[in-house]
C-alpha cells in the first residue's frame, strides 16, 4: 500500500544508476494507485549498462539483448516532495522473473547489509557532500568561504530555498567550504539504505534548485586542479567493532579505488586535492588521513574520506561494508595510527588493474564496474579537450 500524501498528483519513480544519478519515470498518482502498487512499472534494462552519455556498453550483453524491460518496485518508505504535488519514490529493480537486479546500486547495498546483519552487525551512516555553485562556469564566490558568513551574499537566496526544500532529508549542517563557490551539506546519521537514498535525493534537489536560480550545482570531483568535491561517509556499527572493520577497509581500499573514483576527473582530485588523501592510513581527528576517527563516546565513528562527489554513494557504502565485513570475518587488526599501508591508485588504468583483483565485490558487479571503467578510459582517450589544445599551441 502506498503512503503518498493527499496532495500528491504525480509520482516520480527513481532508480539509482551506476553513474551517481537517477533514472526516472513520472506517473500520475491515479495510475500508481491502480496499477503500479501491484504490478510495478517497466524500465529498460540498459540503464545498468550505459555510459554517462547513455550509450550502451556492448560487453554487458545481459543488459542489452533486446532492450527489454526490468520492473521497478517503489519503496514507499522513501517518499520525498520535489515540486508542488510531485513526490519522488526511490525504487528497487527486478527482472521479469522476480529475481533482483544484482548490479543495481540499491540492490548491491541491500545485499551487503543483509550479509552484515547475518554476522550480527547493523551500520549507521551519515553522508556529507561538497558541491560547487557556478554562474556561467565561474564560482559564485570569488574566494573560499570556509565557515564564513561574510562573502556568501550571492549564495544566500539559493541557500534560503534549499533550507526549505531539503528539510525532509534531515540535514544536520550546512556551511561554506574552502574553495570558491563551494558548499558542504551534511545529512544526519540513519540506516544505510535511507542515508544513501537521501544523499542522491539531496543532489537532485540541489541541482534543480540551483537551476531555478540560474546557476549550476557541480558535483565534479575536481572543479579545478588543487580543488576537490568529496563524498565523506561517517559510519558506526552496532555492536561496535571498529578495529577489525577499519583494518578490512584499509586492506581493500586500493583495490576499490574505482568505486571511490569512477571518472577521469576523479583522479585529478586524488592527485592534487590537499584534503583528498591518497595515502591509506588512519588517524584520530586527522583530516589529512584517508580514514579519520571522529567524535567521542556514543558519537564516535569512522569517517571514510576516499570518495569524490562524483561517486555512486550506494556503491561507496556497499564497498566499505564489504571490505569491513571481510576484516571482521578474517579477524584483522589495524596498523598503528598514522602508518601508511598503501596508496589509492593514481590513474584510471591502475584502478582498473586493481579492481580486477578485488576479492570483496561479487562477480556480476565486478564485471559491470570493470566494463564501465574501460568505457570511461576509452572515452577519455578519444576526446579532444581544451587542455590538449592549449598544450598543442605551446608546441607551435
Amino acid at each position: 500500500m502506498s503512503t503518498l500524501p493527499d496532495d500528491a498528483s504525480h509520482v516520480l519513480l527513481l532508480v539509482p544508476d551506476p553513474h551517481a544519478r537517477f533514472a526516472a519515470v513520472e506517473l500520475s498518482r491515479d495510475f500508481v494507485d491502480e496499477e503500479v502498487l501491484e504490478n510495478g512499472y517497466g524500465m529498460c534494462t540498459y540503464v545498468f549498462a550505459w555510459t554517462p552519455e547513455r550509450e550502451p556498453v556492448e560487453t554487458l550483453s545481459r543488459y542489452l539483448g533486446g532492450y527489454g524491460d526490468l520492473r521497478m518496485r517503489p519503496d514507499f518508505a522513501r517518499v520525498t516532495p520535489v515540486e508542488d504535488g510531485v513526490y519522488a519514490v526511490v525504487c528497487d529493480v527486478e527482472w521479469p522473473s522476480g529475481e533482483p537486479v544484482r548490479v543495481a546500486p540499491r540492490q548491491v547495498l541491500t545485499d551487503e547489509l543483509r550479509a552484515l546483519a547475518e554476522l550480527g552487525f547493523v551500520p549507521s551512516v551519515g553522508i556529507e557532500h561538497e558541491v560547487t555553485f557556478l554562474d556561467g562556469g565561474e564560482p559564485l564566490t570569488a574566494h573560499g568561504v570556509d565557515y564564513a558568513v561574510g562573502g556568501t551574499e550571492r549564495l544566500r537566496p539559493l541557500l534560503k530555498d534549499l533550507r526549505a526544500k531539503l528539510a525532509p532529508l534531515r540535514v544536520e549542517s550546512a556551511r561554506g567550504e574552502c574553495h570558491p563557490g563551494q558548499y558542504e551539506i551534511v545529512l544526519r546519521h540513519r540506516d544505510a539504505l535511507a542515508a544513501c537514498d537521501d544523499a542522491m535525493l539531496q543532489q537532485l534537489i540541489v541541482r534543480a534548485t540551483a537551476a531555478e536560480h540560474g546557476v549550476t550545482a557541480s558535483y565534479l570531483a575536481a572543479p579545478r586542479t588543487g580543488q576537490g568535491n568529496s563524498c565523506h561517509v561517517h559510519l558506526s556499527l552496532t555492536p561496535p567493532t571498529p578495529e577489525a572493520f577499519l583494518a578490512g577497509v584499509l586492506r581493500e581500499a586500493r583495490a576499490l579505488t574505482a568505486i571511490w573514483a569512477p571518472t577521469w576527473n576523479s583522479y585529478v582530485r586524488l592527485r592534487t586535492g590537499p584534503f583528498s588523501p591518497r595515502s591509506i592510513r588512519w588517524g584520530t581527528d586527522d583530516r589529512t588521513a584517508s580514514v579519520r576517527i571522529a567524535g567521542h563516546g556514543a558519537g564516535r565513528r569512522l569517517e571514510f574520506r576516499f570518495a569524490g562527489a562524483d561517486a555512486q554513494v550506494h556503491l561507496v557504502v556497499a564497498a566499505l561494508l564489504a571490505a569491513g565485513r571481510a576484516g571482521i570475518e578474517d579477524g584483522l587488526t589495524p596498523p598503528p595510527e598514522g602508518e601508511e599501508v598503501g596508496t589509492l591508485c593514481a590513474t584510471p588504468w591502475e584502478a582498473l588493474a586493481a579492481l580486477e583483483d578485488s576479492k570483496v565485490l561479487g562477480a556480476e558487479l565486478l564485471e559491470q564496474q570493470t566494463a564501465l571503467l574501460r568505457a570511461e578510459i576509452d572515452a577519455g582517450c578519444d576526446a579532444v579537450t581544451d587542455w590538449q589544445r592549449r598544450r598543442g599551441a605551446l608546441r607551435a
